[in-house]
C-alpha cells in the first residue's frame, strides 16, 4: 500500500510540475486598458445651447453682445435635429464663451432642448465609443446636420450634452476667459460622473471641496461639495447637492468670467438683463446670477480684488 501511495504521489508531482512548466511557458493573457484618444479641439468651440422663442431671438443675442462684447454669425433657418423641424440658428461669439442660439419655428423634437452644451470633437465615431465606455448613454444616435455630424449623450446624473464634428474644420478666435459648465448632481452620481468625464476628456480635478460655502447655491450657513475640473473642452464645475435649491440656483448652465463684475452688470442692465441674485463673494470670486431676455439664466463672476 505504501508503494502505491508513493507511486501516486510521484505521479501527481510530475503532473503538477508539467502543468507549471506549461503555465510558465504560456502566461495568461491580461486585457490591456484601452488607450483613450484626445478628442477635445478647444474651449472656444464648446458652446452653450440656448433655446428662445423666435420673437425673443434678436433681443437675446443683442443683449449677449452688449453685456460681454463680441459678434454674431450669420443668422439662418435650418433643420438641425434629424427629424422634421425648422429653427432659427445663430452663433454668438463673445470673449468669454460661445453660445449657440435656437429659435424653433416648429415644435421642438424630443429630446432637443435638454442638452446644455455642444462640444466639438476631433472624431465623432471615436467620441461615441469613448463616451459609451465611460457610462454615457447615447440618447440621440449620430446624425448629419447641414455642416457636419452630431450626437446627444447623457452622462451619469443626467448631464446631457451634444458632441459635434464639422465637415470643414472651424477657426474661432481664442477666448479671453474660459467659461465653466455648471453641473448640479446628486451625491449618489457625483463620483461616477467625475471619474468618467475626467477620463473621457483627458481632464483633471483641480479642486474638490467637501465644505464649500452654501451661499454659492443660495443657502448661506450650509456647506456642500464643489468639484472643479479642467480639460481641453474647458472648465466644468460639479455642484453636488441634495437638490433643495432656492430659485434660480440650478437653472444656470454656464458661468462667465469677466474682468470687472460691476461694470459688466451695468452693461447687462442697460441691455434688458435682470439681476436675479445680487453680487456675493466666495472662493476668491465675486459672483451674481442674471436672466437675459428670452429667459436664459447665467452666472457671471470676476476674481475678487
Amino acid at each position: 500500500m505504501r508503494n502505491l501511495r508513493s507511486l501516486a504521489a510521484t505521479a501527481l508531482a510530475i503532473i503538477c510540475l508539467a502543468a507549471s512548466s506549461v503555465a510558465s511557458a504560456t502566461p495568461p493573457k491580461i486585457p490591456q486598458p484601452v488607450a483613450e484618444p484626445q478628442l477635445a479641439v478647444g474651449p472656444q468651440y464648446d458652446t452653450t445651447h440656448v433655446y428662445v422663442a423666435p420673437e425673443d431671438f434678436d433681443k437675446f443675442t443683442d443683449s449677449l453682445v452688449a453685456t460681454f462684447g463680441g459678434h454674431k454669425s450669420q443668422q439662418g433657418v435650418f433643420q438641425v435635429p434629424p427629424t422634421s423641424s425648422k429653427t432659427m440658428s445663430q452663433l454668438v461669439f463673445t470673449p468669454v464663451g460661445t453660445v449657440s442660439v435656437f429659435g424653433f419655428k416648429t415644435p421642438v423634437p424630443y429630446p432637443f432642448g435638454n442638452e446644455r452644451t455642444g462640444y466639438l470633437v476631433t472624431d465623432i465615431d471615436t467620441a461615441v465609443k469613448s463616451s459609451r465606455r465611460h457610462h454615457a448613454d447615447v440618447t440621440v444616435a449620430t446624425f448629419p446636420d447641414p455642416i457636419g455630424r452630431d450626437v446627444i449623450v447623457s452622462w451619469p446624473g443626467g448631464v446631457n450634452m451634444q458632441l459635434y464634428w464639422h465637415n470643414r474644420a472651424p477657426n474661432y478666435d481664442s477666448l479671453q476667459a474660459v467659461p465653466e459648465n455648471r453641473v448640479y448632481v446628486s451625491p449618489e452620481c457625483a463620483n461616477l460622473l467625475i471619474r468618467n468625464f475626467v477620463a473621457f476628456s483627458h481632464g483633471k480635478v483641480v479642486s474638490d471641496d467637501h465644505n464649500a460655502p452654501g451661499v454659492e447655491i443660495g443657502r448661506p450657513g450650509d456647506t456642500y461639495r464643489r468639484v472643479r475640473i479642467e480639460s481641453g473642452f474647458g472648465r466644468m464645475t460639479v455642484l453636488v447637492t441634495d437638490g433643495q435649491l432656492p430659485w434660480p440656483f440650478g437653472r444656470e448652465m454656464t458661468g462667465y468670467e469677466v474682468t470687472n463684475l460691476s461694470d459688466t452688470l451695468q452693461k447687462a442692465k442697460a441691455a434688458g438683463v435682470t439681476v436675479l441674485v445680487p453680487p456675493f463673494t466666495s472662493d476668491r470670486r465675486e459672483a451674481a446670477l442674471v436672466q437675459f431676455p428670452g429667459g436664459y439664466i447665467a452666472e457671471i463672476h470676476a476674481v475678487a480684488q
